[in-house]
């Protein structure tokens, strides 16, 4: 799984101009799934994303979890992260899961935060064509990745 954490003030998805999710101060994480990820690859970025701490303390340090700034998280599904264009102009998506093995995974992804946050992780609408609006806060931008059990 490759995830982008974004630090922001306020972000929003929307699918044919109605709006499926939405946070003010938080996480906006954008979640591709890749073929031959698994639900251990997915529980080690859940438990990363809620303990990441790039939330700055009462001294302006980035010393604070999303949990610890009393954040909250929205989740978009985004199968063009798995995007390969080492050869031509034409990105290659084919490493990125089909939606049998993606969504059950994007689900375990927000329900773990869920669970990890105590609150509701705002989502996205998986397949859709979503807008996605969003104030970065920093900005702070992370990419995360797990494969066979390691977090890059």
């Amino acid at each position: 799984m490759k995830l982008v954490i974004q630090r922001v003030k306020y972000a929003s998805v929307k699918v044919d101009g109605n709006i499926t999710g939405q946070i003010a101060h938080g996480l906006l994480v954008l979640v591709g799934v890749e073929t031959g990820d698994t639900e251990a690859d997915c529980d080690r970025l859940v438990a990363k994303t809620a303990a990441l701490r790039i939330f700055n303390d009462e001294k302006g340090v980035m010393n604070r979890s999303v949990a610890d700034a009393d954040g909250c998280v929205l989740a978009v599904s985004q199968f063009t992260l798995l995007a390969d264009v080492r050869k031509g102009n034409r990105p290659s998506y084919i490493k990125a899961a089909r939606p049998d093995t993606a969504v059950p995974l994007y689900e375990r992804y927000c329900v773990g935060l869920e669970a990890i946050l105590g609150k509701k992780t705002e989502r996205g609408v998986f397949g859709a064509d979503m807008q996605v609006d969003l104030v970065n806060d920093g900005p702070v931008t992370i990419i995360m990745e797990s494969r066979n059990g390691e977090i890059q």
